[in-house]
C-alpha cells in the first residue's frame, strides 16, 4: 500500500506534510542571502552565516541514531505530559500535526490535550537572524497552565573542529546571559575574547523568561536524550551557566491560558560581527563595565547591533510585517516567468518549486544539505556556473557577482580550482584543480547572464588570477583562456584530455588506486603520458564553443570568432571520426587508449553524458547520429523512473575507471538515475524535434509526477541528484535531494527548450518542442525592460516548428521577439 505523507497547496505555494514520520527528513531552507538555516519537518537542522564550515552556529549530528537529531526545539510540559509541536524530539503522539514548507519559511503546528502550538520559522530580509514566532493556544473550556522550554545547541564555530578537537572544545565554551524587563538573551561568545570578532545569540524578544539554561549537561542530563531532557521532565530550569563543555541556550516560560486564549512569543536566533576596535562593551554603553583601573572589561560583548535587531523584531506586528516582505519578494521573483498550461503539475513545478530550488542551489552550490555536511565541499566551479541558468532571471545582480567570484579562482592557463569557500572566496586547496571540463562552464554561465541582461560591461570587469591582487585582466580574457584550455589539452585522437575527471567526478581515468584511504578525485597515479580523453568534454566544447563564437560575433571580434569556429569544426570532425561507436557516442578513451562506453566493452557499454552533450551540440545531426544516439538512450538507459547513467552496470571494481565502479549496481554513478544529466538528453530530443520523447523523459524525473512517496523516500517537491536505477535493490528510491544541478538544468530544459521561451542577445526566441497532446499554453515573461504575454497555440499537435508569430497584432519575420521596453502581447502558432 502506498502511504502519502503530504500534498501540494499550490494557492499558498506550500507543501503540506501531514505525518511527522516521513520516510526521510523532509527539509526546507530559510534565508536567501548571508544567514541560512536548514529545517526539517520536525524542526531539526542547523543555522550558519555564509559558510556552513567556518560559521556554523548551531550543531547538527549527521549519521545520528535516531535520524535527524538536533535542531531548534520547543518542549511543552503539561501536567507531566511532555511533548513537542514538531513531534521530535519527544515523539509523544500528537492529537494533530502539520508542517507547511513554503518559500524560505516553515510553519509547524502540533496539538496535544487541548493545547495548540504553532511555530513560524523564517529569516527576515537583510537580517542575520532566524525568527521563530510561537503561538500557544488553549482550545479547551478550562484554564490551563503549561511549562514551555526552548532549546538550541551551539556549534563551536568551525564545524570540522567542532567534531574533532574535544580537548580544546570542552574547555572553551563561553556564554553571557542578559535579562531585561521584556527580554532574555543567551549570547554564545566562545573564542570571542581572542581571535574571533563574531558571536551568536538566542533571544526571547518580547517577554522576560522565568528561567534559563546554558549548559547542556545541566539541561539534558549526562545520560538523557533530547527526547527527555532532565529540566523539562522535572518541569524546572536549573539556571546553569556554561563554562566549557557544551553550551546551549534554553528559555523557560510558565504560561497560563484562559479558555480560548492564545499568547505569542518571539524567539530570535542570530549572528553578529563587530570590528576589532568595537568588540567589547565600553564606557559609553555601560559604565558598570569599566574596571577599577578605568579600563574596558575585555569579556563583555558589544551588543549594540544585536539590541537593534531584537528591538526591531520584538513585536508580533513587526514580525508579521517582515514575513509579508518575504512573501512580496517571492511574488516579485516568481513573477518574472509564469506559465499556465492547464496541467497543475507542470504549472506548480515551473511557477513555484523548480524556481525555488534554483535559488537554493545558487546559494549553496552542493555544500549544505542533509546529504552534504557543509564541511567538505565549498562552491563548485562547474556547479555554480550551471546553477546560473536557473537563477539569473531572478536576481541578475547577484548572478553577476557570482560570475566574478568564480572567475577569480581561475589560473592564467585557463585551469581553475574545482571549489572555493563562500566565506573567503578563495580556491579550495584541499581539492585543487585538474577537472578539465571546469573552464568551459565559465563560458556557459557568463553567456547565460549576458543573454538575460545585455550587460556587456561585465566583460570589461577586471578579474584576478587565483585571487591575486595585481593580476587582474578583463573577464573576456578569462573566457578566451577557458576556450583555449581545451584546445591546449588534447589527446591522441584530438579529443579533450579528461584530467582528474570531467563532469562525472567518479570517472577517474588517471587515478589507479588500491588504497581505500585515498581520494579518487585527488589521487593521480598515472597522469604522465595519459591517453585518457573525454567525449563529454568534446560535446561541451562544441556546445559552449559555439556560444563563445557567437559572443565574439556580437562584440565584432570577427577574427576570434573565425578562430573559434575553426577549432570547433576540428572537434566536431574528431568526434565523428573517433567518438562514434556505430549507434551512440563513446564515453571516453582510458589511460591506455582503450574505448569506454562502446559495444566492445563487457560492462558500461553506453553512458548518458556523451549522448546528452553531443546531441545538445547537434554533432552529426545531418548524418543521423543524433537520432541514433537518442534511440540508444531510450533502448538501453531508460526506465520507469528515468534514464540511468550507464548500462550495463559495473559488477566489479575497474581500477582504470576509479570510483564509478566502486558503487553497487544501480546506485549513484554506477547505473543510478543521475537526474542531473537526464535534461541533457531532453534538450537533445528537442534539437532533434522529438517533443513526445522529450516530454516523456521530463515527467519521469519531475517531482510533481511522483506517486509513491514511500519508495521515493526524500522530499517529493524538489529534484534529487540520484534515484536508484533499474539494477538497484530499490529502483526509484531517491537520494541527495535539494542541492543538485538537476534543478537548473530541468528549468533550462522545460522553459527554454520544451516551452521554447529562450533569451538571446537581442530579444526572446520562440522555439517550442512539445508533446502532441499540448495544444495551448500562456507564458508571462519579464525580460529586461519588457514584459511579454506569450500564448502558444498548437492546434494540429505538432512537435516542433513555428508557423507564425504576431507581436501586438503585427506579424513578424523569424522567431525572435525584440526586447522593446513595455508590455507586449505575443501569439505563436505552431
Amino acid at each position: 500500500m502506498k502511504r502519502t505523507f503530504g500534498h501540494f497547496d499550490d494557492e499558498r505555494r506550500e507543501f503540506v506534510i501531514t505525518s511527522p514520520d516521513t520516510p526521510f527528513p523532509w527539509i526546507n531552507y530559510l534565508g536567501n542571502e548571508d544567514f541560512f538555516s536548514l529545517i526539517s519537518n520536525t524542526a531539526g537542522g542547523y543555522s550558519f552565516y555564509k559558510d556552513a564550515k567556518f560559521r556554523r552556529i548551531t550543531r547538527y549530528r549527521y549519521n545520528s541514531v535516531p535520524m535527524d537529531n538536533g535542531g531548534r526545539y520547543f518542549y511543552i510540559n503539561d501536567g507531566g505530559v511532555v511533548w513537542s509541536p514538531g513531534w521530535k524530539p519527544c515523539k509523544t503522539p500528537l492529537d494533530a500535526y502539520e508542517c507547511r514548507h513554503g518559500l524560505n519559511y516553515t510553519q509547524i503546528t502540533g496539538c496535544k490535550n487541548g493545547i495548540k502550538v504553532d511555530v513560524l520559522f523564517f529569516v527576515p530580509l537583510k537580517t542575520w537572524a532566524e525568527v521563530q514566532k510561537l503561538t500557544i493556544s488553549n482550545t479547551t473550556d478550562k484554564t490551563k497552565t503549561v511549562k514551555l522550554f526552548s532549546m538550541t545547541e551551539w556549534c563551536l564555530w568551525n564545524a570540522v573542529t567542532d567534531m574533532e578537537n574535544f580537548q580544546r572544545n570542552w574547555s572553551t565554551g563561553e556564554v553571557e546571559i542578559e535579562e531585561t524587563a521584556c527580554s532574555t538573551v543567551v549570547y554564545h561568545k566562545t573564542e570571542y575574547k581572542e581571535r574571533r570578532n563574531h558571536y551568536s545569540y538566542y533571544a526571547l524578544a518580547n517577554a522576560k523568561a522565568d528561567g534559563y539554561d546554558t549548559d547542556r549537561e545541566a539541561f539534558v542530563g549526562l545520560y538523557n536524550e533530547f527526547a527527555s531532557p532532565k529540566c523539562v521532565m522535572e518541569g524546572s530550569p536549573s539556571g546553569s551557566v556554561a563554562h566549557g563543555w557544551s553550551p546551549i541556550a534554553s528559555h523557560y516560560i510558565e504560561v497560563t491560558l484562559e479558555p480560548g486564549e492564545q499568547k505569542n512569543y518571539i524567539f530570535i536566533l542570530g549572528y553578529e560581527e563587530n570590528t576589532q576596535d568595537e568588540k567589547f562593551a565600553g564606557r559609553e554603553a555601560d559604565t558598570s563595565l569599566v574596571t577599577s583601573l578605568g579600563q574596558l572589561d575585555r569579556t563583555i560583548v558589544n551588543k549594540t547591533r544585536t539590541h537593534a535587531t531584537i528591538k526591531r523584531l520584538s513585536t508580533v506586528e513587526a514580525v508579521d510585517a517582515a514575513f509579508d516582505e518575504l512573501h512580496d519578494l517571492w511574488d516579485s521573483l516568481l513573477g518574472k516567468f509564469t506559465v499556465s498550461t492547464g496541467d497543475e503539475r507542470l504549472d506548480r513545478m515551473v511557477n513555484i518549486w523548480n524556481q525555488y530550488q534554483c535559488m537554493i542551489t545558487f546559494n549553496f552550490s552542493r555544500s549544505a544539505s542533509f546529504f552534504e555536511s557543509g564541511v567538505g565541499r565549498g562552491m563548485g566551479f562547474r556547479d555554480s556556473n550551471q546553477d546560473l541558468v536557473g537563477f539569473v532571471h531572478q536576481v541578475p545582480e547577484r548572478a553577476r557577482q557570482r560570475i566574478i567570484d568564480i572567475a577569480s579562482t581561475q589560473f592564467p592557463d585557463g585551469g581553475c580550482y574545482h571549489q572555493y569557500q563562500p566565506l573567503t572566496k578563495r580556491g579550495n586547496n584541499d581539492i585543487g584543480g585538474g577537472f578539465n571540463d571546469d573552464p568551459m562552464w565559465l563560458i556557459f554561465g557568463t553567456v547565460a547572464y549576458l543573454k538575460e541582461t545585455g550587460d556587456y560591461d561585465i566583460l570589461d570587469e577586471p578579474v584576478p588570477w587565483d585571487n591575486t591582487p595585481g593580476t587582474e585582466v578583463p573577464l573576456m580574457e578569462h573566457l578566451r583562456v577557458s576556450f583555449n584550455h581545451v584546445m591546449e589539452n588534447l589527446g591522441p585522437h584530438a579529443l579533450p584530455l579528461i584530467g582528474r575527471a570531467d563532469w562525472n567526478d567518479c570517472l577517474n581515468l588517471n587515478c589507479f588506486s588500491w588504497d581505500p584511504n585515498e581520494s579518487f578525485q585527488t589521487t593521480e597515479n598515472k597522469t604522465e603520458g595519459s591517453k585518457a580523453e573525454s567525449l563529454m568534454i568534446a560535446g561541451l566544447f562544441v556546445l559552449c564553443g559555439r556560444q563563445y563564437a557567437e559572443l565574439c560575433d556580437t562584440l565584432a571580434m570577427s577574427d576570434e570568432a573565425v578562430r573559434a569556429r575553426d577549432c570547433i569544426d576540428r572537434m566536431v570532425e574528431a568526434v565523428k571520426r573517433d567518438g562514434w561507436d556505430g549507434e551512440w557516442f563513446l564515453r571516453a578513451y582510458d589511460f591506455f587508449g582503450n574505448k569506454i562506453g562502446s559495444h566492445d566493452n563487457e560492462e558500461g557499454k553506453i553512458f548518458i553524458e556523451s549522448q546528452g552533450f553531443c546531441t545538445m551540440a547537434g554533432i552529426g545531426l545531418e548524418e543521423g547520429m543524433v537520432d541514433k544516439a537518442l534511440d540508444a538512450c531510450k533502448h538501453y538507459l531508460d526506465s520507469e523512473h528515468g534514464m540511468v547513467l550507464n548500462h550495463p552496470a559495473f559488477t566489479r571494481y575497474y581500477v582504470e575507471m576509479g570510483e564509478i565502479s566502486s558503487y553497487p549496481a544501480g546506485y549513484k554513478e554506477n547505473a543510478g538515475i543521475f537526474c542531473h544529466n537526464n535534461p541533457w538528453v531532453i534538450i537533445g530530443e528537442t534539437v532533434a524535434g522529438r517533443g513526445n520523447d522529450a516530454w516523456e523523459h521530463y515527467t519521469k524525473i519531475c517531482p510533481a509526477w511522483i506517486e509513491d512517496q514511500t519508495l521515493h523516500k526524500v522530499e517529493p517537491y524538489v529534484y534529487c541528484q540520484m534515484v536508484a536505477g533499474k539494477d538497484a535493490a530499490k529502483p526509484g528510491e531517491g537520494k541527495n535531494s535539494w542541492l543538485t544541478g538537476t534543478a537548473a538544468w530541468n528549468w533550462y530544459a522545460v522553459t527554454q527548450y520544451i516551452l521554447g521561451i529562450r533569451p538571446t542577445y537581442n530579444g526572446i526566441e520562440i522555439d517550442p518542442c512539445l508533446p502532441e497532446t499540448m495544444k495551448e499554453y500562456t507564458v508571462r515573461r519579464v525580460f529586461r525592460d519588457s514584459e511579454f504575454l506569450i500564448t502558444v497555440k498548437n492546434p494540429d499537435g505538432k512537435q516542433k516548428g513555428v508557423s507564425s508569430i504576431t507581436v501586438d497584432g503585427n506579424t513578424i519575420e523569424g522567431n525572435i521577439i525584440s526586447a522593446v521596453p513595455g508590455k507586449h502581447v505575443v501569439e505563436v502558432i505552431l
